[in-house]
């Protein structure tokens, strides 16, 4: 049997198996400005999520054996989109991602970082999918037997296969130890670190991740947004902020604000997602 945990949609735990939705836990965060401008969602629920993420199974065959893997742009201004641009102009060379059906990544082709990272956030477990480990690659995986998740030996994947230039989208702030002692022992390999899904990191969690990272993006999140405001070297967009950390991270936002023509009008009153944990 195929199972799927993934959050989304305000934090909700969503259990799909077998291209079913199974189980779906009461959202923390009401309302998601994504959601609202992209879907008229005004009020998640369990009945909204369930329906959003079988929509999902059915239009792209997200955790099932027909998973459209590529896309285009989604989104002005995501992670993803970030990414995209970046390989696009060789600033990197490799993104270690994750994907259900798979795990862990390795993903060097812009449409294919599009049509995962854009299309399916917040994978807490996944099962194999054989069917797509030919599209991605075998040996991109860190474990096809069990696709598991683990970043840190995904990038260590990447540097054994000879990338030098490589992305990781990390959720975890246990993995920031990891990946910073990888940077100490390959000096000749830039690892550039972009913190997603951050809604509901203790305080704790949320320094460590900003202080680990290029980018981060606020989502729902109080204590990452507190941080970012008060210490980004550049923040784009307002409803849901991206942070850049670094002079790299400044960079990287500045090269996809160059590809979309710049940044939008700002908003006396942009809407926020509610609540904020």
């Amino acid at each position: 049997m195929s199972e799927h945990i993934i959050e989304a949609l305000g934090l909700s735990q969503i259990t799909i198996k077998d291209g079913k939705v199974v189980e779906v836990t009461e959202p923390e965060v009401e309302y998601c400005p994504l959601f609202d401008h992209h879907r008229g969602i005004k009020k998640l629920t369990k009945d909204v999520i369930a329906k959003n993420i079988q929509f999902r199974i059915d239009d792209f065959g997200m955790c099932t054996a027909n998973r459209q893997l590529r896309m285009k742009d989604f989104l002005n201004f995501g992670i993803s989109e970030i990414l995209c641009t970046l390989l696009e102009k060789k600033e990197i060379d490799s993104v270690v991602m994750v994907l259900e059906g798979c795990g862990t990544v390795i993903v060097k082709e812009p449409e294919l970082v599009q049509g995962i990272g854009g299309r399916v956030s917040g994978l807490v477990k996944t099962s194999p999918i054989p069917e797509l480990f030919d599209e991605i690659g075998k040996d991109n995986i860190v474990d096809s037997k069990t696709a598991k998740i683990n970043q840190v030996e995904g990038i260590k994947l990447a540097i054994k296969k000879g990338y030098k230039n490589i992305a990781v989208t990390v959720a975890l702030a246990s993995d920031i130890d990891g990946i910073n002692k990888l940077k100490e022992e390959n000096p000749d390999v830039n690892i550039y670190v972009f913190v997603v899904h951050t809604s509901k990191r203790t305080p704790e969690d949320a320094r460590k991740l900003f202080d680990g990272c290029d980018v981060a993006t606020a989502c729902a999140s109080k204590n990452i947004r507190e941080i970012g405001d008060a210490e980004s070297l550049k923040i784009v967009g307002q409803s849901i902020p991206i942070y850049a950390k670094t002079e790299n991270g400044k960079r990287f936002l500045e090269l996809r604000l160059e590809k979309i023509g710049g940044e939008k009008p700002k908003k006396d009153n942009p809407d926020l997602p509610y609540p904020l944990i």
